[in-house]
């Protein structure tokens, strides 16, 4: 039996419909209620990574295990990672080089206290924690993407003075009215995207755009210390056991060893390693050249960007080495938040509907660290990410029909999960998915398609206290 098949196989929740969620704790273990999934238990998190932390800075916090010396590097990290980079020649050595182009200064500018960006609040707004991908058609270097002739493959929606931005995104929101089966309303956020003042004139028709906020980076180093074989465990891209679940690894390019490898990491799992995600964060939102990315984020065409000054001496990187790597270890020791209220009758009957209707079968619960020689805490732990790094169909819907080296238009790796019930004490706001269009976590759930149709009916088909029980356990990750 697959572990999906295990999954599935489990007793189901025993909930009484017109009993109300105070029931909940007396059918946990009563007759028909079934255990608990296997996986629950009091330390869900991030194990060694691990902190009791559910204020507004949850999701910045360092693990109580690093030694002085790793406190160091990790603070100097967090200033890499908060301080806003200025326009060469500065007076402030070792941050200036930003731009020509760009969509932010500061890693935090989208990552606010290392959480979850979100749409603009109104179509008057700008994009401060979202941006906007950019293809051709076809396949590019390595297999990856074909950039968009004079913007590359990015739209960069700022500029330093004398060079014009790409264009600015105008995003707004149609109301989708839709029933549960049970008759209670429910509307999803449908958006819409326009692209106004583009520096050099219209796009090629053939162009995809794909909006994206920015996630949450807490965690990110355990997920980088999953070994390979681990996360292809649960791989079935031909759906071998017929529970219309596939998930399928994307391949990427990996710029420091010269070869093909796993991806983790971006909503559609392009990019290897954190070392090459910030490194190409820094370049196409900041405009920094690194060691693995020397060359400017100039596309063919833009003159004036091409003429402007470099941030650091000729053949040198503008964010050193020294800085890239101190803002790896920040990124990779980022704590996650443990998992609160889980004594509470309907989070743990939520845990157990959880299995029920599926979600676990993407949203794998558990997952195993081995050897981490440069970060030894990271080593040989048992976390709780909700997430298996694997590549699914989420259906007409949520796609945005442009494809990153193995991943369609209709693919996104799985989102973790953990840390997601503190969003909006960290973030205030409760905006969910690649572009943010879902307002709530139900929301992001009645959005999911493809693979996930199975589920998301399941979840719809539930009684309204089993799906405030579902809801409630999420909310206690």
């Amino acid at each position: 039996m697959s572990r999906r098949r295990e999954q599935a196989a489990r007793p189901a929740c025993g909930l009484a419909h017109a009993a109300g969620i105070a029931a909940v704790g007396a059918l946990l273990c009563g007759a028909g209620g079934g255990d608990p999934p296997s996986w629950l238990s009091a330390d869900l998190g991030g194990a060694n990574l691990t902190v009791g932390v559910a204020t507004e800075n949850a999701f910045g916090q360092p693990s109580s295990q690093l030694a002085t010396a790793e406190i160091r590097t990790f603070t100097f990290g967090n200033r890499v990672f908060n301080t806003n980079w200025v326009i060469a020649p500065g007076s402030v050595g070792g941050f200036d080089g930003l731009g020509p182009v760009f969509n932010r200064v500061s890693c935090s500018g989208c990552h606010t206290r290392d959480g979850r960006g979100q749409p603009p609040r109104s179509p008057e707004d700008p994009l401060d924690s979202m941006l906007v991908r950019l293809s051709g058609a076809g396949t590019g270097a390595h297999g990856g993407v074909v950039p968009v002739p004079h913007y590359g493959d990015q739209l960069n929606e700022r500029a330093i003075p004398g060079v014009p931005a790409e264009g600015h995104t105008v995003v707004s929101f149609a109301e989708s009215a839709r029933r549960y089966p049970d008759g209670t309303p429910y509307s999803l956020a449908v958006p819409h995207y326009e692209f106004r003042d583009l520096a050099f004139g219209r796009w090629p028709a053939d162009v995809r755009f794909s909006p994206r906020v920015a996630p949450s980076v807490f965690g990110l180093g355990l997920l980088e210390t999953v070994p390979e074989h681990v996360v292809l465990e649960t791989a079935d891209p031909d759906d071998a056991d017929g529970d219309g679940v596939s998930g399928r690894p994307n391949r990427v390019w990996d710029a420091e060893s010269g070869r093909t490898v796993l991806g983790r990491f971006g909503w559609k799992a392009n990019q290897p390693s954190l070392r090459q995600q910030n490194a190409a964060a820094a370049l196409g939102d900041i405009g920094l050249t690194s060691s693995l990315y020397p060359e400017q984020n100039v596309a063919a065409g833009q003159d004036a960007a091409a003429r402007a000054p470099s941030g650091a001496a000729a053949g040198e990187p503008e964010l050193a080495d020294e800085y890239l790597d101190r803002l790896t270890f920040y990124v990779r020791v980022l704590a996650v938040p443990a998992a609160r209220n889980l004594d509470d009758p309907a989070a743990r009957a939520g845990a157990r509907l959880f299995d029920q209707v599926q979600c676990a079968a993407c949203h794998r619960p558990t997952l195993k660290t081995e050897d981490q020689p440069t970060v030894p805490l990271l080593a040989w732990q048992t976390i709780h990410p909700f997430t298996d790094l694997l590549l699914h169909d989420m259906g007409d819907e949520l796609a945005d029909r442009r494809s990153d080296f193995e991943a369609s238009g209709r693919e996104w790796r799985t989102a973790p999960l953990w840390g997601i019930g503190l969003t909006a004490t960290v973030n205030r706001h409760t905006r969910f998915l690649h572009d943010g269009r879902a307002r709530s976590i139900e929301e992001a759930i009645l959005w999911h398609g493809g693979e996930a149709d199975r589920s998301r009916e399941a979840f719809m088909d539930l009684a309204r206290d089993e799906r405030a029980a579902l809801l409630a356990f999420l909310q206690s990750l």
